[in-house]
């Protein structure tokens, strides 16, 4: 999750456990989804994207799908539509 900067909660500085910054992420997620469908829906597909820094400074993007490729590379490619659109206000 990001703070008021846009950068997400930890960085610079002393952040909490990695595992439970995670776990927090998709409790989140799953808040989020059980608000916008209530009980009537169930889970599909999961794609889950995590930026790592490394305590040298390097930044590797560790991608996990656990589908055929095409069906990932579609997920994302849909996914970078929505937010496109999201961000022109449509």
């Amino acid at each position: 999750m990001a703070d008021e900067t846009g950068e997400p909660e930890g960085i610079g500085g002393e952040g909490p456990d990695p595992r439970a910054r995670l776990m927090h992420e998709v409790a989140e997620q799953m808040d989020a989804i059980e608000t916008d469908f209530g009980d009537g829906y169930q889970i599909g597909r999961v794609i889950t994207i995590v930026e790592v820094i490394r305590p040298d400074g390097n930044v590797e993007l560790r991608l996990r799908a656990g589908q055929y490729p095409w069906v990932a590379i579609g997920m994302l490619d849909w996914a970078k539509k929505s937010l496109e659109a999201a961000a022109r206000g449509g």
